[in-house]
């Protein structure tokens, strides 16, 4: 079972920080850390493959090559979630990092907004096997949801979750949070 750590008012959209697996999460849609390939062979995406059944593969394999920064959206087959957002983040050492995952963050709450989606989750985009380092990205990330419920008052996106899975990237989102002046 998933656990709200924290929670913060952003307007209309509560962002929240959630320790547990983002397979797990029962909200409109997940974000997928992909690759450009959108080949799901590897960390957050071979577990969201396996838990949500070979359709995921197959709808991913017909929409083919997603540039580093922006998203694609498949069904979630037999996970909780409606859909699932495949948001192609940066590689780190690949230059322009940080605005490619900033991009990769607005392109999946864009995906949600535009889809009439009222919640996502998001895993730790890049902080895994594409070694980007995982306080920087808790900041980006942090950052960039709290500007979309600035920028689309609006908006369906109702709920913007964060799920974390190990304790040195609860630790990072952890520190953000607090920098950002939101309490725990």
């Amino acid at each position: 079972m998933n656990e709200v750590l924290a929670e913060h008012r952003a307007g209309d959209v509560t962002i929240a920080l959630v320790r547990g697996d983002v397979t797990e999460e029962r909200v409109d849609a997940i974000v997928n850390a992909a690759n450009s390939d959108l080949a799901h062979g590897g960390g957050v995406a071979a577990a969201i493959c396996r838990k949500g059944g070979p359709e995921i593969q197959r709808e991913s394999d017909a929409i083919g090559y997603v540039p580093v920064g922006q998203t694609a959206l498949t069904t979630a087959g037999r996970l909780p979630a409606r859909f699932v957002i495949h948001a192609v983040g940066p590689r780190w050492g690949e230059g322009d990092e940080d605005e490619k995952l900033r991009s990769a963050v607005r392109s999946s709450l864009g995906l949600a907004h535009d889809r009439g989606l009222a919640s996502v989750s998001l895993p730790a985009i890049s902080s895994g096997i594409y070694g980007f380092p995982k306080d920087r990205c808790a900041g980006i990330l942090l950052a960039e949801a709290d500007a979309f419920a600035a920028e689309r008052p609006s908006s369906p996106v109702r709920e913007v979750r964060f799920c974390l899975y190990d304790a040195p990237t609860i630790e990072a989102f952890r520190d953000a949070w607090s920098r950002r002046g939101w309490l725990l």
